[in-house]
């Protein structure tokens, strides 16, 4: 199939702003052409014209532009195209309706509850793919019998009569595009199938059925994959039809294959929406994969494609590495993707400098206007910073800029924009620093950009556990030349290899690609032999229906080959791998397939440090990938050029500028090395050979780089403002690794899967350096908890000594979050010299009720196990002993019991020792390469760096405030539902950017546990602050250090010793949020709550948060069925709850009218009602059931909470705001969370502008593996 005899065979990449062709010509030879995706002047479509000029030129026949092309010299054409990621990002699909069980019209609006963006209040979610929703009344459940499989049961029928009409209703308004998400249909689609075939007789032209495009369970994610299959393949099919139109006979008999986002090519009429949001970029990482792997040595690879609004990076070691569930432009989809990860930073990315940082990106200048010296009035971008260095050399570059498009890059225009931003800069230092010139604050610019892309690459290889400096880098696109020295040196890895079409990569990995055909289908085994025989069958099965599509595509079976995976996992865990057995021949203790049991036990370890023996393995869902070879091989001989340096130029490196010699990549021989520093130039790229790095060209015509360590000039005490941005990416990165660590050795689902814990680095005082992630509950708290240490134990602390604690006395939120520290200690210096810490939430420590979350608590010894300054580590050895004792220790108080999951608490706590060793191995190695005194002083920079953020903020505050009233002095007070106020009176000091927050006046402790103790208040303000300041800015000390907090003692925000808290945490937190922003007029109230419900048994136990309205604010409605402030819990999906619990989930939905009407509306809260199925104890801790939560400005108040039993005889009760009730079978939990307050007058709503939306790419551009780890951090 890829030998095509005395043909053209084109493979063509079609990307955002270039289309690549790459193209064989009948004599074997290869030709490579980059033109513009977009010119409507000339052409209609970049691929078909492309095609044309190479035919036309190679042959010396005319073929005309306004004729269809000729085919008869055309062997097979391969595309990878941006059409569907475009048509997401710009929101273009078509027009779509969603069908959807009833009760849950709302589901994909609400999707995981948990919001994008921390710290944005404005929360700005992507709009959902569908215009209408029909809910059918049909369900099925989940048989609760106990058997293996998933056995269901039908509840209601589906009603075709009803369906019908309201589908009519749906074309008769002209949308022909339907999507279909039943529950728990990736198990039984008959009721999908029969709406399918009754939508495809009335006429819809595009119906995807969840339980076709991906059979896997989650109701949220298929159902997002479903309505992206919907919504994009009507867009592909219309490009396919215009671009075979181009063609005589519209490319009847020529071969024409599309790369899919998992790396494999399918033909054109099989490509659909849901599978091509990654063709574009998938094409390069079979490109750089194929080529850089074999001719390494098989050393593992990282692929670095730099392009002009962003990077991406995944990683090769022999195995493409895929992910299933992703999210892109806001929607998550569940299909078979390469683990591409996409960063906001690239060539366009814009340079800025904000109190005292030089930030790069995200904001990026685009294609128009582009970077400044494209002569279209573009702001400085990261090309800037390369030209004004040097780097680039304009006379290389086509005259393609300025607005008539003919004149080359401008030096000028780059070099005026850097002179301002220096002035700029140089005012800001000029009280204290030395100043700095224009080609040091470029270079600036360029080492914080390449430590952003850094940290992607280390975060993608030890997340699995490999060592990053083991790696080769593998660099291609256009921009990523010029950083690919600087990047592999400061990640430790000693070779760049950059491919002779590395300019055209994606489009040249299409050509080596197979044709590759997946099938996939849920499980629901246990791996044991008892089950082989089943799996074995189904294996089978699955492999022949692969087989039998490849062979019916022209394949021989020679040619064909098919991979087995079990997607596998350690029951009661939420962690499942997708296990190949590649490697581990089958035996009689295992099934046919292969070895699955060791594979999946050694990749357990790899990745997570341990394995559980005793558990056993289940099986959640079977798949094969068949592959067609149909790649080409690669046929070049370099020719020998003659080297001539070309002009010698001037390139600025750190020690300043060096002269640099030029060449042309084409005219290099074979087998030579060139010194850094050095320019190798070709058509498409430019690649900057460093000092100490030298570069020699391969037999295939390849760059290959060896990269020298860097002679870096030792580093003063004094403050650099560039090495002040690297520190503060590095402080963050050791955070970052420390939670990569604590996630891969925990073992419960609340750390491990829900990522409910924080790692944070400390000063030798305590205060906090840097945390991650951040959970706003944790944010000042662990400083507390930590200073509290340094106070009581001061030098007692030894080396090998690690601290347990978690008293609200000694700066703990609620018992079950618990804190472990490690002191860090250096040679030759007396006491710590740094702490390191990591907070998580345990399940269960004891006290009253399971889940150690009790409704109504009166003492902090009936919450569960109490630690003030425990010795949890001695010398180095774990007392496992001890701490199993307090552990146990509840059980003495009446009604208390000890901690129910003894094996679990261990388990996590020597998780979070090891975690902390990283960290503190992380320091030392910092305090190697630097010195102990530079790194203590950037910390204490990096502290006053936050602290002066917060003091701008204040100051305009402060100024806008007395210009509107005259005063200083603003104040507010709220009510918890039982009467009790928080009043607040803040007075701020304008000159010095400083502030008092007084709390007296606050209600006295309560008989209750909505007692918060002093960290929590501090969580909450730096909360708050940081949402007022509105950019990035580094969560530490500094951010309080502006801020004179009074509490008085004895209230509900300082209770003493041994009052209840874990309501505190929770419920009062949020009031505080409210209390701050209503004195500050930032915006209305939101729910205020967090809805604590949980359930449980002897046998199981279960606990979620739930969603409500967000408050409106000047300029934005608030949005519906979101978290908000101080929590952003994802919710479990529908599926996995009814699978998991004894519950039938009846309705998830929004609550019309919830939030408070205005010139802006509140959000609605929602409802959600559970069907319990067994006897259960249900125990509902909330808030905002009596007081609403306020509107602003004249904004009406959003509606309050309330919980209603409905029992199975009938009757309907009030639960009220906090209790705990025994359920039976049949009785039904109905929750209605409060809505957001409004803000302004109703009556103003009709005259205000509608603001125009935000481009979806320019706020939600990032994607990949990291990134959902991070956003599933930050979903706590």
């Amino acid at each position: 199939m890829a030998e095509t005899k005395g043909k053209f065979d084109f493979a063509i990449d079609r990307g955002g702003t270039f289309t690549d062709v790459f193209a064989r010509l009948p004599d074997g030879c290869e030709r490579v052409l980059k033109l513009l995706s977009r010119d409507p002047q000339n052409y209609k479509d970049a691929p078909t014209e492309g095609i044309r000029r190479i035919l036309e030129e190679e042959t010396g026949k005319a073929y005309p532009r306004d004729q269809p092309v000729d085919t008869s010299l055309i062997g097979w054409i391969r595309m990878g195209t941006t059409v569907a990621t475009n048509a997401l990002l710009e929101r273009e699909g078509e027009r779509t309706a969603l069908l959807v069980t009833k009760g849950f019209k709302d589901l994909l609006h609400i999707g995981t509850q948990a919001r994008p963006k921390l710290f944005d209040l404005e929360v700005a979610v992507p709009d959902v793919l569908y215009e209408e929703v029909i809910e059918v009344d049909e369900r099925v459940v989940l048989r609760q019998d106990g058997s293996t499989g998933d056995s269901l049961e039908v509840w209601k029928e589906l009603d075709l009569e009803q369906v019908e009409k309201d589908l009519r209703g749906v074309l008769a308004r002209g949308i022909t595009s339907l999507a279909v998400l039943l529950l728990h249909s990736y198990t039984w689609s008959e009721h999908e199938k029969a709406v399918g075939s009754l939508a495809r007789r009335l006429g819809f032209s595009q119906v995807s059925l969840s339980s076709e495009v991906m059979p896997m369970v989650r109701a949220v994610p298929r159902g997002y994959t479903v309505c992206a299959d919907a919504y994009l393949t009507p867009k592909i099919h219309q490009y396919l039809k215009g671009f075979t139109s181009g063609f005589k006979d519209g490319l009847k008999d020529v071969d024409v294959l599309f790369m899919q986002s998992d790396g494999g090519l399918t033909p054109m009429e099989q490509f659909c929406g849901s599978r091509a949001i990654l063709s574009g970029p998938a094409g390069g990482v079979v490109g750089y994969a194929i080529t850089s792997y074999s001719q390494m040595e098989k050393k593992p690879v990282i692929g670095f494609d730099m392009g002009g609004t962003s990077t991406d990076v995944s990683r090769y070691a022999g195995q493409y590495e895929h992910v299933f569930e992703a999210t892109t432009a806001g929607v998550t989809l569940q299909a078979p993707q390469l683990d591409i990860n996409t960063v906001a930073a690239g060539g366009g990315s814009r340079l800025f400098f904000r109190s005292g940082m030089f930030v790069v990106g995200p904001e990026s200048a685009g294609a128009h206007p582009g970077p400044a010296c494209y002569r279209k009035g573009g702001p400085l971008t990261v090309t800037d910073a390369n030209l004004a260095l040097g780097r680039l050399i304009p006379s290389f570059f086509p005259k393609i800029f300025g607005p008539k498009e003919n004149e080359p890059l401008s030096l000028e225009e780059t070099t005026k924009h850097f002179r301002q931003l220096t002035e700029e800069i140089n005012v800001f230092l000029s009280s204290n620093q030395s100043q700095m010139s224009m080609e040091a604050v470029a270079m600036g610019f360029i080492r914080v950009a390449n430590e952003a892309m850094c940290r992607p690459i280390r975060a993608l290889t030890q997340a699995k556990g490999h060592d990053t400096s083991q790696h080769v880098l593998a660099c291609f696109g256009g921009a990523g030349g010029q950083h690919a020295c600087a990047i592999a040196r400061s990640l430790g890895m000693k070779t760049v290899f950059i491919h002779k079409y590395s300019g055209v990569l994606s489009a040249y990995g299409l050509a080596l690609a197979d044709v590759v055909e997946e099938v996939q289908e849920p499980c629901s085994l246990q791996y044991e032999p008892a089950s082989f025989s089943e799996l074995d069958q189904r294996v089978e099965q699955l492999s022949k229906r692969c087989h039998d599509t490849l062979r019916a595509r022209g394949f021989t079976s020679g040619q064909i080959t098919t991979e087995v995976f079990l997607h596998m996992r350690y029951e009661g865990t939420d962690c499942a791998l997708m296990v190949t057995a590649a490697g581990y021949p089958s035996n009689d203790r295992s099934c046919r397939a292969g070895d699955f049991r060791s594979a999946f036990t050694k990749r357990y370890l790899k990745e997570f440090g341990f394995t559980i023996p005793d558990r056993p393995i289940m099986v959640d869902d079977i798949r094969v990938r068949g592959c067609g070879q149909s790649g080409i091989t690669s046929v070049y001989k370099a020719e020998m050029g003659h080297r001539q340096a070309k002009p010698i130029t001037k390139c600025y490196f750190e020690g300043g500028y060096v002269d640099t010699s030029v060449y042309l990549w084409e005219e290099l021989p074979c087998g030579h090395s060139i010194q850094g520093p050095a320019i190798i130039i070709d058509k498409n790229s430019t690649i900057l050979v460093e000092p100490c790095c030298e570069a020699r060209l391969t037999e295939g015509g390849d760059v290959c780089m060896t990269v020298g360590s860097d002679p870096h000039c030792a580093l003063g005490t004094e403050l650099n403002t560039v090495q002040l941005s690297i520190f503060s990416h590095r402080f963050m990165s050791i955070a970052e690794q420390m939670g990569r660590v604590l996630q891969r050795t925990s073992i419960s689902t609340n750390i491990k899967e829900r990522l409910d814990f924080s790692c944070a680095v400390f000063g030798q005082d305590g205060g906090l350096v840097s945390n991650a992630p951040h959970i706003p509950v944790h944010l000042g708290a662990m400083q507390e908890t930590v200073q509290y240490q340094v106070r009581s134990l001061g030098n007692k602390l030894k080396e090998g000594d690690v601290i347990l604690s978690n008293h609200p006395s000694a700066g703990g939120s609620h018992l079950p979050d618990l804190t472990v520290i490690t002191p860090v200690f250096r040679k030759g210096v007396s006491g710590p010299v740094f702490f390191v810490a990591s907070r998580g939430h345990h399940a269960d420590i004891g006290g009253i009720t399971p889940g150690s979350m009790p409704p109504h608590s009166t003492s902090l010894q009936q919450e569960g196990a109490v630690f003030t300054s425990f010795k949890l580590v001695t010398g180095g050895v774990f007392q496992e002993e001890a701490v199993t004792e307090a552990l146990i220790a509840p059980a003495q108080y009446p009604g208390c019991s000890g901690t129910r999951n003894l094996h679990d608490n261990l388990s996590d706590l020597r998780a979070q020792v090891a975690a902390n060793q990283r960290g503190s191995q992380l320091v030392g190695e910092l305090i190697d390469s630097y010195g102990l005194a530079v790194v203590q002083a950037y910390m204490g920079y990096i502290q006053s760096n936050a602290e002066l953020a917060v003091r701008d903020m204040l100051r305009d505050f402060a100024r806008r405030r007395r210009q509107e009233t005259g005063s200083l002095e603003v104040e507010s007070e709220d009510f918890m539902d039982d009467g009790t106020p928080i009043r607040l009176r803040v007075q701020i000091n304008e000159e010095e950017g400083s502030a008092v927050f007084d709390f007296t006046g606050t209600g006295t402790e309560v008989w209750g546990n909505c007692n918060a103790p002093r960290a929590i208040t501090l969580s909450a303000l730096i909360y708050c602050l940081r949402c007022m300041v509105g950019q990035d800015i580094p969560l530490n000390q500094g951010c309080l250090a502006p801020i004179n907090v009074i509490i008085p003692p004895g209230s509900i925000l300082q209770p003493s010793q041994n009052a209840a808290v874990v309501g505190g945490n929770v419920l009062t937190s949020q009031r505080v949020v409210d209390v701050i922003f209503k004195a500050f007029e930032v915006c209305a109230a939101s729910q205020g709550c967090m809805n604590n419900i949980s359930f449980g048994s002897e046998k199981i136990g279960y606990y979620e948060t739930v969603a409500g309205g967000a408050g409106a604010g000047p300029g934005w409605n608030g949005r519906s069925g979101v978290h908000t402030h101080m929590t952003n819990t994802r919710i479990t999906d529908p599926e996995i709850l009814e699978k998991r619990y004894p519950v039938v989930l009846e309705q998830f939905s929004l609550r019309p009218g919830s939030g408070g009407a205005g010139k802006y509306c509140g959000g609605d809260g929602v409802i959600r009602k559970l069907l319990f199925r067994n006897k259960v104890v249900l125990s509902v801790l909330t808030e905002r059931r009596s007081t609403r939560p306020y509107g602003l400005r004249g904004g009406d108040d959003g509606v309050a909470g309330l919980n209603l039993l409905h029992r199975a005889e009938g009757r309907v009760l009030n639960l009220g705001a906090k209790t705990s009730v025994s359920l039976d079978p049949g009785d039904m939990f109905c929750l209605y969370t409060p809505g957001g307050g409004g803000y302004g007058k109703e009556e103003e709503a009709n005259n205000r502008p509608q603001t125009k939306r935000r481009r979806l790419n320019e706020t939600f551009s990032e994607r990949g593996s990291i990134f959902e780890y991070r956003m599933a951090q930050e979903g706590v």
